[in-house]
């Protein structure tokens, strides 16, 4: 079923934007840097959290080589009944000076909302985290190694199989205390 826009609402650009960088193989810092738009406005359109101006609209047009109404469009496309994401596509954050990588497996349009992950730590790697909004809770499940979830002063360790469950609004960490990679799978659940 397609959502209708109501007369006089702005388009939403968030999921045609993200379709055209994901198909030019840009991440969010390259057409941050190519549109002269800042990362955290490119993620905040992606996940239809904000609308551009007409000026960032036309920058992010230009840096994507298209036309102003391209990006404005509404995508008329018949959904494909399976959409397979290649390896390279799966959008990653290395975290190589603490250790880890993050696969954002979860689509761009639940972020902020419902969010997963594959997680992999180098031994003695950690992903520290600020507190996230209120209400905010992860699940953590270790698939191979050794790792430790420490919420303000409690640590746990995990194991194989096993999953933390923990308020995540707090700081909060996650070590490899043991001697090989360790992988698992995050979801984080925004409130």
């Amino acid at each position: 079923m397609k959502n209708i826009a109501a007369p006089g609402s702005p388009p939403e650009v968030g999921a045609m934007l993200q379709k055209l960088r994901l198909k030019k193989g840009l991440t969010l810092d390259d057409l941050s840097r190519a549109a002269g738009v800042s990362k955290s406005m490119l993620s905040q359109i992606e996940r239809e959290k904000a609308n551009p101006t007409i000026a960032v609209a036309w920058r992010l047009a230009n840096a994507l080589g298209i036309g102003i109404g391209e990006l404005l469009s509404a995508n008329s496309e018949t959904p494909e009944a399976v959409h397979v994401l290649e390896p390279h596509e799966t959008p990653t954050l290395p975290g190589h000076h603490s250790g880890y990588v993050l696969r954002i497996l979860g689509p761009m349009d639940l972020a902020g909302k419902f969010e997963w992950y594959e997680l992999t730590l180098a031994p003695n790697g950690m992903l520290k985290s600020n507190p996230h909004d209120p209400g905010t809770m992860e699940h953590l499940t270790l698939i191979s190694g050794s790792l430790e979830v420490e919420v303000d002063d409690t640590a746990r360790m995990l194991k194989t199989g096993g999953t933390a469950r923990y308020a995540a609004d707090r700081p909060h960490v996650i070590r490899n205390c043991g001697e090989n990679e360790a992988r698992a799978m995050l979801v984080v659940i925004h409130r």
